[in-house]
Parts: C-alpha cells; structure tokens; sequence
C-alpha cells in the first residue's frame, strides 16, 4: 500500500473511531484489510449524513451537495485521481472486495430521505404509516449497510442477502424504539402509524412537549414492546448468517449483534422506558462485549 492510500486509510479509522461508535467495536475484531474498508465505507457515509444535517442549509443545497458527493465517488471508482483520503480509500475498498456502485449511490440516497419530512412543534410529523413504509425506509438507511458490510465480509451464497438485511433492520428497529424522545425533537416520528394508532396513540401525543409529562412512558409501552418483539424476530437473522460469512469475520458480526441486541434487552429491562433517560451501553459492557468478540476471532 502507497503512502497515501496508507494515510487515506488512517484519517477513514480516525473518522469511524471518533464517531461510529457502536459499529466501530465489530471493527475493531476484522482482520486489517477488512477493518480498514468498513472504516472507509463509514466514512463516505458520514460525510453524507453531515450534509444532510448540515444546519440552516436549504434542502436543495443539500440534495445538490449529496448528488456532487456521489459524482465524485463514482468518478474516482471509476478511475480518476483525488486527493481526498476518503473518496481515495473508499475506492480502494471498493475495488478490493467488489462493493456493487449501486450501494453506494442507495446509501447516500438513505441519508436524503428526512430532508422533505416537515412538523409542527404540536406534532412531530410520522415518516411512515404503515409497517412496509418502515421496512423500505430502513432498507435504505440500514439493510444496505448491511449489504456492504458482508461484501466486506465475504459471503457466497445470496440468501447471506436477505438475512443482512433483516439484520440491518432489526439494528434500525432498536435504534427507533431508544431514539423516541430524540426524534421528536427532531420533529419526527418513525414509529408506523398503524402501530401508534393500535395502541390508541398519535402523534401530537409524542410532540417533544408532552412526551414524558403528559405521555407517560407506560403509554408508550405496549407499542415500543410490540416493535421490540418483531426487532427480535429480525435479530435471528443473525445466527444464520454468521454461518454464511467468511469465518474471520464472524467474530465482528457476533459483537455488533451482541452490542445492539443488549441494548434492546437494557430497553425491555427498564420496563421500555426510554423517556426518563438515553439507554445506553456503557463502555465497560463494549469493551466486555469486545473481549469476548476478540477471544472468538482467535479461537
């Protein structure tokens, strides 16, 4: 590797350690060429997502700042040559393990996806009404990482697909159920409609003013339980496909997996109250988390 795909490499690690934080502990256990292409792939998408959250930016400068950002990727997987390390080393990760461009360009696409969502403070507005609304709206935030990740990985036969993409999505559906409180502060809602309504909810009931003084989190329960049960049943995606990947690089799959299903357990075990506070792990349960997945790596 030449010195400048080295250091192309080095500033796509220091990204994705500094901000991937779950993700970047089933990094940690790749081997160095395929930890070093996650990192890179993270960092396209990261520089993609800030664009799209770019704060008082128009939409239309953001959606034009998105489609030059894939321009300039797919110019240089194309050959062209660039000084940036990230377009430099997500290229060479492309080319070394045969990411189709198609991903890249869904990926970038996911991080547009909120730019035309507009609410009101009284009610934050609902991305999606019905189940199979989510269920596309997570293959492209999430299932297309997914897809990335065991073309890192290694994987040949094409069901290992559908399972990273139930796994993408079971990944998303927790970070949905955490993230309730934080969304609609964004003015968003990504539980399903239908499912609010099943549980006789809507959304001015979860608007940033009422969520957790006049919507009490035994109210949101029974709908958060019920996204928690189909996450779950989502979850043992995993265990099959870790049978379909390449062998040094289950170990990665197992912390990511491990790390985002103690999560949702740490949700259930307070009783699917995500209101009170953030539910997080701590970074002594990730480290735990990684020794095992570093003791699996070498066993």
């Amino acid at each position: 590797m030449n010195p400048q795909l080295t250091h192309a490499y080095a500033v796509c690690r220091g990204i994705a350690r500094r901000a991937a934080r779950n993700f970047y502990y089933g990094f940690r256990v790749l081997p160095s060429p395929k930890r070093n292409a996650l990192c890179a792939v993270y960092a396209f998408m990261r520089h993609a997502d800030d664009i799209s959250d770019e704060p008082g930016a128009a939409i239309d400068v953001k959606r034009r700042k998105l489609t030059e950002w894939m321009d300039s990727a797919t110019a240089v997987f194309n050959g062209k040559p660039t000084d940036d390390p990230v377009l430099m080393a997500v290229a060479d990760a492309q080319k070394s393990f045969k990411i189709p461009v198609d991903l890249f360009e869904k990926l970038v696409h996911g991080t547009s996806l909120d730019l035309e969502i507009t609410s009101t403070p009284e009610a934050p507005a609902l991305v999606c009404r019905t189940f199979e609304d989510l269920q596309k709206y997570c293959y492209y935030v999430a299932s297309v990482v997914g897809l990335v990740c065991i073309h890192i990985f290694g994987y040949e036969d094409p069901k290992a697909e559908l399972l990273a993409e139930d796994c993408g999505l079971a990944f998303q559906l927790t970070n949905i159920i955490r993230d309730v409180k934080e969304d609609s502060g964004l003015g968003r809602i990504y539980l399903p409609d239908e499912d609010l309504q099943r549980f006789q909810l809507g959304p001015q009931q979860l608007s940033p003013a009422r969520l957790g003084t006049e919507t009490k989190p035994e109210q949101l329960k029974p709908v958060l339980e019920f996204e928690a049960d189909r996450a779950r049943r989502y979850y043992e995606s995993a265990k099959w496909l870790m049978e379909l990947i390449d062998e040094d690089s289950r170990a990665a799959l197992w912390v990511l997996v491990e790390i985002y299903s103690r999560l949702l357990q740490k949700i259930t075990d307070r009783n699917y109250d995500v209101l009170t506070d953030r539910v997080r792990l701590t970074l002594w349960e990730k480290l735990k988390v990684l020794s095992r997945g570093f003791l699996l790596r070498i066993a």
